[in-house]
């Protein structure tokens, strides 16, 4: 049986090399208005010492849980209203088949918001990272367990060179041997990406492998603000939390809730 990974991965791969019969590398670089736009640090956010280290994602959907919010649901209103509460950044899920996500998602919310955008996706080629930067990402996401240590390097170099940070998605140690110089931030994924199950401590148990001057990032089954004080107790610096958001009638006043939580206890 195929696992929702591989399922992801085969119609991803179509869907590149249909991009790639339509687009030559190198045309979003020449023809995109704002490509040479300076991107916003997420880095830099996430070591603020006062702030949240909250990555606040937007997605309409998940593969495990089925829709959240309805396809015509926008991302811009909810991001606006992360920012204001102290997002460090906001994760952008740009899937469409799975996550009914859309790269037009990106290119609305940064014409909202100042806050440094993740495109989150799996990316496999240059031609989805040149396409993050066109329209308005600061930073893009490499999942380890569809990649090996060599693409990941390839990819995280040509993101680099466009300025756009990198996070590192990895899920098990023997994924280590994918983390570079490039990658300076370092997702550690609590959720299993071949059963979509969550297990809330394998990023503590990851997170004293991670080589010294990476910033760690927890990622997936974070619902409260005591799982934010227990990462940070193990030097985690930021927190990608989407479902929990998402599946709130209304994100953004749930996301305003969780971060006043996060103030007055942390």
């Amino acid at each position: 049986m195929k696992n929702i990974l591989n399922t992801i991965l085969e119609a991803k791969k179509k869907e590149v090399q249909e991009k790639k019969s339509l687009f030559d590398l190198n045309w979003y670089k020449f023809f995109s208005p704002d490509f040479d736009r300076v991107c916003y640090s997420l880095k830099k956010n996430l070591l603020k010492p006062d702030g949240t280290g909250i990555i606040a994602e937007f997605k309409r959907r998940s593969p495990s849980k089925g829709w959240f919010k309805p396809a015509d649901y926008s991302a811009s209103a909810i991001v606006m209203d992360y920012e204001k509460h102290g997002a460090a950044g906001a994760s952008i899920l740009t899937d469409e088949a799975f996550f009914g996500g859309d790269k037009e998602d990106l290119g609305a919310v940064r014409s909202v918001t100042g806050l440094p955008l993740l495109r989150k996706d799996f990316i496999i080629d240059e031609i989805q990272v040149q396409e993050a930067k066109a329209y308005g990402a600061d930073a893009v996401l490499l999942i380890a367990a569809i990649l090996t240590p060599k693409r990941v390097n390839e990819l995280a170099k040509e993101a680099r060179n466009f300025g756009l940070e990198v996070l590192l998605e990895i899920h098990e140690e023997e994924e280590m041997d994918h983390i570079c110089d490039e990658t300076e931030i370092i997702g550690i994924n609590n959720r299993n990406l071949k059963t979509f199950e969550v297990d809330i401590e394998r990023s503590l148990r990851m997170a004293e492998k991670i080589p010294a001057g990476k910033i760690t990032v927890a990622e997936s089954g974070i619902d409260s603000v005591e799982n934010i004080r227990l990462f940070r107790r193990h030097g985690f610096k930021g927190f990608l939390i989407g479902e929990y958001f998402m599946k709130q009638p209304n994100p953004a006043i749930a996301f305003a809730e969780f971060a006043k939580q996060l103030k007055a206890k942390v």
